[in-house]
Parts: structure tokens; C-alpha cells; sequence
């Protein structure tokens, strides 16, 4: 059943949003090994019974559960503490945009899945790298097919919550690779959109340039509804033939032969789907100046987040407060270090005008022109990443997506990942709905 026929059912009255509802908790409590959700909302009930008696039942999310990630801010009784123990009891006095956007198409907003704690930007990750899904509020997050498989991140739990079906869809945030990266290793459907195009207020942030929140889903129809929501525009996503850029090294690498093997045949795949393929050279477009952008934004935006959406004089008001915290309860709140938290706390107030910043910015604005001239030169609307890479996209603000495309030997997903220009989000969600068809054999549904 797709998200756009589970709400026509509930709007008509033969399926019941409380049915959906107790079956996702019913989910969570049976998995909760996977440590995917990291709180249910303990309102959900009421919530769906409230729609289930409404006379006139409107919204594309009708009566539908979506858990969201735990650093976007709900005006509830739910936490929003982007894992972290320090703001385990941070309530926010409103919900983000987003949420909003979610409660006004009709979805339940069912519970807050786990992530990798500050959405992987907590530890020194030179000297002691955080695992994919971990946080010390939540525990690790398991990977829905092997339990030693790393699941990705940072938006770990939506993504395997969805994999193992305790939930139609989920909501993620990406600053660099955090909403493609599960999707490619759990087995799902992410799409990461242009930066900007959703609100990302009312997020816990990394980067207020950077940070981007994406729907996460079974499939391209699914992912394009709940876009939709945000964005307020109907996706045609019916088959038209496009030019796709093949490129096999652009931005990063990846170097599993399994991944490479089953994206290679991919493009075997979309020629014989009409799509019109075109190799491409091999570019750099460098996006180291990612992580100093990261470390300069991260404690101005952390710091006026809390200031705005903390009602609880109890929890850290400044990352000042959240680093002596983790430091007083270190041995259940760093497990792992928080080299991170301190080398962003160390950033002067005069961020904006540093160097180093300035020169990080600016090497952006450049890398998106490059890409942009990359699309141009080669008139291409899509460019397949053919080594999987979701790095340049989560740099430039491009919209990107990933779709299951195999598994390996051992029974793990194998995603791929595809770049549009930016606010071309129909052109890819065209691109991955004819190839996930095709995938799945059905070419004749495409016209």
C-alpha cells in the first residue's frame, strides 16, 4: 500500500488512523533491539482517534504515522535532543516548520527516531569515531538485516525504522551524506533535496549552510508525496526521457567491488529504459571546505537554537553547558569523546569574518558554480555518481537521492546515488521512479 492510498482509506473511512497507529507501536515494541526510535509520542493515540472522528478528513498524510528524527523540534510532549544525554529533557517550546507541515497534511507524528548523537558531529573523528546511529541517550542503532552491518548516518534510525517497516516513511536531516548514506546501506528511498528548498528551522543544527531534511521512503511515489508536503508542489514523476551524465569519480570514493559491480549495471539498466546515457570525464570538484564551514556555524547555531526553543531552565543553554555536562556524567554520556564539541566551542565571536571561514564559503560558491558549468558543458539533467558517493551533492546544495538497486553476497542493500541541478527535484524523482521500475521489471508501467 502506497502513503497516498493508506490516507484515501483512512479519509473514506475504511481503514482507521488508531489501526495504524497501535500496529507502528506494536512495531517499535517487537524491534526494539534495532534501538531505531528513540521515543514514541505518547499522544499518538488521542492524535489519530481526534482524525478518525473529524468530519471532514483533508490532507495528503491523512491519518498516516511518520516518525521524525530526533533533532527537529515538536511543540509536544516528545524530547527533541539530537541524542545527546545533555538534552535528554529538552522540550521545544514549538514545533519546527517541517513538523508543522507534517501535522497540517494530517500525519501522526508517531515517535522520534535514534541518530548518531549531534548528527556525527559530537567526537574527534581522527582519534574516536562515533558509530553510524550511536548516541548516549538512545544506545546504537542495528542495522535492520545483520546486526554488525553499519547501518550509516547520521539519520540512522529513520532509515532503519523504515527498513524493517515499523513506520510508511520518515523524515531525516543531511549536512553531508546523512540522509543518501542510510538510504544507500539500509535498503530505502532518500532523497536529499536542494539546500533551502525545505525549512530546516526548528533543527538542531550543524551548519545553518549546510543542513538539509529530506523525506525518507519505500518508494519514489512515496518520498515524492511526503516532498510535496514541504514544498507545497505536485511531483509528475511519469516517464520522460532524460539525459544522464555518467560519471564514475566525482567528489569521493568508493572502492567495494559489489557497489561498483551493481552500479555499473545500473547504467546497462537505464539505457534499456530509454534513458539516454552519456559517459562523462571524470572531474574534481573538491568539498573539503565542508568541515571548517561545520566547525565555524556549529556553536552559533547550536547556541541560538537553545536560546529560542529550550523551555526547560534544567537543560544546557549553550554548548558551554552541554560539554560540562557530558563531562560531569562522562561515564554514561561519553562513551566516546567529544572532540568535536570542543574544537567548535573554541570558534571566536567573530567567526563570520575569520579567514578561514571566508575562504571556506567562497571555495562553495566556486565548487556550485563548477558544478553548474559541469551540467552546462555537458548538457546533461542528471549526473550518476557511479561510485555511490553522496559527498558533492550534501557540499553544493544539490538535490540527490538514492534507491535500492541490489544487495551484496551477504544480503546488504546496494544503493546508488544521482545529482540534479538544483531545484530540479522532478527531474530526479522522473529519473529514480522509471529506474525503480525497471529494477523491478515492470518497464511497461512507465508509459
Amino acid at each position: 500500500m502506497t502513503i497516498s492510498q493508506m490516507a484515501e482509506r483512512v479519509r473514506q473511512g475504511t481503514l482507521r488512523s488508531q489501526e495504524l497507529v497501535s500496529q507502528g507501536m506494536a512495531k517499535i515494541e517487537e524491534n526494539r533491539r534495532l534501538n531505531a526510535v528513540i521515543e514514541v509520542n505518547p499522544d499518538a493515540l488521542d492524535i489519530a482517534k481526534t482524525l478518525d472522528c473529524t468530519p471532514e478528513k483533508k490532507g495528503l498524510l491523512y491519518g498516516v504515522p511518520i516518525l521524525i528524527k530526533d533533532n527537529i523540534s515538536t511543540g509536544d510532549k516528545m524530547h527533541t535532543s539530537s541524542g545527546s544525554l545533555a538534552l535528554a529533557e529538552h522540550i521545544a517550546k514549538e514545533d519546527a516548520p517541517a513538523a508543522s507541515q507534517l501535522r497540517q497534511a494530517g500525519a501522526v507524528l508517531l515517535g522520534k527516531t535514534n541518530m548518531t548523537e549531534f548528527a556525527n558531529y559530537m567526537t574527534d573523528s581522527r582519534t574516536s569515531p562515533m558509530p553510524s546511529g550511536y548516541s548516549s541517550r538512545g544506545g546504537k542503532t542495528i542495522h535492520p538485516v545483520h546486526p554488525d552491518a553499519d547501518p550509516s548516518g547520521s539519520s540512522t534510525g529513520s532509515a532503519v525504522a523504515l527498513a524493517a517497516g515499523l513506520c510508511i516513511a520518515s523524515i531525516g536531516s543531511e549536512t553531508y551524506g546523512s540522509i543518501v548514506a542510510p538510504a544507500q546501506h539500509c535498503g530505502i528511498v532518500g532523497i536529499k533535496p536542494t539546500e533551502g528548498l525545505v525549512s530546516k528551522k526548528g533543527v538542531l543544527p550543524i551548519s545553518f549552510t549546510l543542513d538539509t531534511l529530506g523525506p525518507m521512503a519505500r518508494s519514489v511515489e512515496d518520498a515524492a508525496l511526503v516532498l510535496s508536503v514541504f514544498t507545497g508542489k505536485q511531483y509528475d514523476i511519469s516517464y520522460k526521457n532524460t539525459r544522464v551524465g555518467i560519471c564514475r569519480n566525482i567528489g569521493g570514493k568508493n572502492e567495494d567491488s559489489e557497489w561498483l559491480k551493481a552500479n555499473e549495471e545500473l547504467i546497462q539498466t537505464m539505457r534499456g529504459l530509454g534513458l539516454n546515457c552519456i559517459e562523462l570525464p571524470n572531474h574534481s570538484i573538491s568539498s573539503r571546505f565542508v568541515f571548517p564551514i561545520m566547525r565555524y556555524e556549529f556553536k552559533y547555531g547550536i547556541n541560538s537554537y537553545l536560546e529560542y526553543y529550550r523551555k526547560n531552565p534544567s537543560v544546557p543553554k549553550n554548548l558551554q553547558e552541554i560539554i560540562e555536562f557530558n563531562e560531569k556524567h562522562a561515564e554514561i554520556a561519553l562513551k566516546y569523546d567529544q572532540g568535536g564539541l570542543i574544537a567548535a566551542n573554541k570558534v571566536p565571536d567573530s567567526w563570520k569574518n575569520e579567514p578561514e571561514y571566508v575562504k571556506a564559503i567562497s571555495d562553495r560558491e566556486d565548487a556550485i558554480a563548477a558544478l553548474d558549468k559541469y551540467f552546462d558543458d555537458n548538457g546533461i539533467d542528471v549526473l550518476f555518481i557511479v561510485n555511490a558517493h553522496y559527498g558533492l551533492a550534501s557540499a553544493t546544495g544539490f538535490p540527490s537521492m538514492s534507491i535500492p538497486i541490489g544487495k551484496t553476497k551477504t544480503g546488504l542493500p546496494i544503493g546508488c546515488c544521482m545529482i540534479a541541478r538544483r531545484l530540479h527535484e522532478e527531474t530526479l524523482l522522473r529519473v529514480m521512479k522509471t529506474i525503480e521500475i525497471g529494477i523491478d521489471g515492470n518497464i511497461s508501467k512507465k508509459y
